[in-house]
């Protein structure tokens, strides 16, 4: 977990001396003197190494297209491990997308005999449709011919033969329309065979493209870095890839780190953008690097192991150098405020009663008002009340109760 907690600045150790005396039951009484000096003012967090761009290396893209919401990663390579552009980097489960591509090889092959058989029924009944044209039209011809040589028979006759003529106009014409309409249909009904049929092939065609993105390679030469997730843990093997956010691992930029890291509430009001910090690496506790404060969240969150609410701030590296990595723990000292030859005693000297502070002084002792200033976590800036070399208690004595407050002259 990343914490962070106000430390004692490395230019004040030992600067605290202390004296041990017994009182009069045995108590150990604990005792120190007001020192001068420079107090730096520093906020101390832990963090972790990350590049400040990077590229996410995702998996299929069409997940959600193929009705697939999650696949799990069966293998990844080590972290840390470079890489080039286009070499291996992982590889999901496959089995659900190999079930939907059986299935719709299936359907595939069923609407396509659809389809053949859509059309040869469409040919048949129009070559049928056709044959019943032509004999229509031949028919119209012999009446046409009965018609012409009743010429010299009796008007009955010859009327008989204008009206089985005109019969036989008729059906000719109607069996055109019919079949000008059955053309129609049969298009109809085969492009719409067809439109399914191709639907099919498409979706075929999409699945056999999509199953060879779950071999996962790198867009771009780079450091393999497993991505987190949204409660801080690393994307592993066996970890899920989901449809909305099908991210399977990143290549950090080196070129440009940062520390995230997260202040508490009680400190956030003290860290600004632009703050200069002291960077060190756990794994290189001889090195320092020169950091600066760029983020500061508007918006605290709760987070794993804390009580207390949690605000993220970004600590941008101003240098770096080959030995840095992402995911490398920080030791981050934020640098509040150095104050120059000032007044400071220990910091658990200070008391509080109501809206008096005040410390235990000299050998009786007593309880001497004092004004305070900032404070580094371990020592307090005292703007009045004390003298350098007062000697003052770090603990208070058994009689403290019963001691009235020396107060401040205001003039």
């Amino acid at each position: 977990m990343i914490a962070n907690r106000l430390i004692l600045s490395p230019y004040h150790l030992l600067l605290a001396l202390l004296f041990m005396s017994c009182g009069s039951e045995g108590d150990v009484d604990i005792k120190a003197r007001a020192e001068r000096g420079d107090l730096d003012i520093v906020v101390a967090v832990t963090g972790e190494i990350e590049a400040k761009e990077s590229t996410m290396i995702m998996g299929p893209e069409g997940m959600r297209q193929a009705r697939i919401w999650q696949v799990k990663i069966t293998d990844l390579v080590p972290e840390g491990t470079f890489v080039k552009e286009g070499e291996y980097v992982a590889t999901l489960d496959r089995n659900e997308v190999a079930t939907k591509m059986k299935e719709s090889q299936t359907e595939l092959e069923k609407v396509q005999a659809q389809l053949t058989q859509a059309k040869l029924d469409t040919a048949l009944d129009l070559r049928q449709a056709r044959d019943n044209l032509v004999n229509l039209k031949f028919g119209l011809e012999q009446k046409q011919l009965t018609l012409d040589q009743s010429t010299y028979e009796p008007p009955a006759v010859i009327r008989d033969a204008e009206i089985e003529l005109e019969k036989a106009q008729r059906g000719y014409e109607q069996a055109k329309e019919n079949y000008e309409i059955k053309v129609k249909q049969a298009r109809a009904k085969v492009s719409e065979v067809n439109a399914t049929y191709q639907q099919t092939l498409n979706n075929f065609e999409f699945l056999e493209e999509f199953i060879s993105e779950f071999v996962v390679n790198a867009p771009h030469d780079g450091m393999v870095i497993y991505h987190r997730l949204w409660n801080g843990a690393k994307q592993k093997v066996g970890a899920t890839v989901h449809a909305w956010e099908p991210v399977v691992a990143t290549l950090p930029d080196l070129s440009t780190l940062v520390s995230r890291t997260y202040v508490n509430e009680i400190d956030i009001g003290k860290i600004k953008s632009g703050q200069k910090v002291k960077v060190a690496m756990d794994a290189f506790p001889d090195r320092e690097y020169e950091g600066e404060v760029i983020e500061v969240a508007n918006v605290g969150e709760q987070r794993a192991n804390s009580d207390a609410k949690e605000f993220e701030v970004l600590i941008e590296l101003l240098h770096t150098d080959t030995l840095l990595r992402p995911a490398m723990t920080s030791s981050n000292l934020i640098q509040i405020e150095s104050l120059q030859d000032v007044l400071y005693i220990p910091i658990e000297a200070v008391h509080s009663n109501d809206s008096i502070t005040f410390v235990f002084m000299g050998g009786g002792p007593v309880k001497h008002q004092v004004k305070t200033g900032m404070d580094d976590g371990s020592f307090i800036e005292i703007t009045s009340g004390l003298e350098e070399g007062d000697e003052i208690w770090l603990n208070s004595p058994s009689d403290a109760e019963k001691l009235s407050i020396e107060y401040l002259n205001e003039d």
